[in-house]
């Protein structure tokens, strides 16, 4: 499990088509501090398997339901992206439950700076946007944000200055693509009510 707050700004530092799949070697000194075979890190939301460890660089397969449904396959030699390893049992929650389980991709359509912050809009694939409500929790790209508004095909978020210092959200254009995980609690209560309706008949 991840909380969203993002612990680094990596990259890419290659990648190997492998027909179905694909490996990425990516460079993170942080995420990488006592990594071994087997453990799990968050790389633009997604949560993947470290397969080998060597310095300050991990490796990791990706398969194609993955490159599918995420962003990950646009990916390059030199993509920076976010970075977090799974939280510690006891640690403090600072974000929200994130699970590194991507629902689909949406695609910046806007940004609005001001002086000390800026509000991106980002598209929203129509079979998420009843997860999406105003002050409610989703993850972009990895990192958890409020939402400050819900429409029916796309929601915006309010970025501060250490946000977009930090992450890939402070350099990503419009038309550019995102990883975007709903928060996992709403899904449950669609299934739950779901099955209470159909007791009910």
């Amino acid at each position: 499990m991840f909380t969203g707050i993002v612990e680094e700004l990596g990259e890419v530092t290659a990648v190997e088509n492998l027909g179905d799949a694909a490996r990425f070697r990516l460079r993170g000194p942080v995420v990488t501090e006592g990594a071994q075979h087997g453990d799990s890190i968050a790389v633009n939301g997604v949560c993947l398997t470290v397969v080998d460890h060597e310095g300050e660089e991990f490796t990791a397969d990706v398969m194609a339901e993955t490159l599918a449904r995420s962003s990950l396959g646009a990916l390059t030699v030199g993509s920076r992206v976010n970075l977090e390893r799974p939280t510690a049992v006891g640690a403090r929650l600072g974000g929200h439950i994130v699970q590194g389980h991507v629902d689909g991709t949406g695609e910046i359509l806007a940004r609005m700076p001001s002086e000390h912050w800026e509000i991106v809009k980002v598209s929203l694939p129509p079979d998420l946007a009843r997860y999406v409500v105003e002050k409610g929790s989703i993850t972009v790209d990895g990192i958890s944000l409020t939402v400050v508004e819900a429409g029916e095909a796309h929601f915006t978020v309010s970025l501060i200055p250490t946000t977009l210092a930090l992450t890939t959200l402070g350099r990503k254009q419009p038309g550019d693509p995102v990883n975007l995980e709903v928060d996992i609690v709403a899904k449950y209560v669609e299934r739950l009510l779901g099955a209470d309706r159909e007791a009910a008949e």
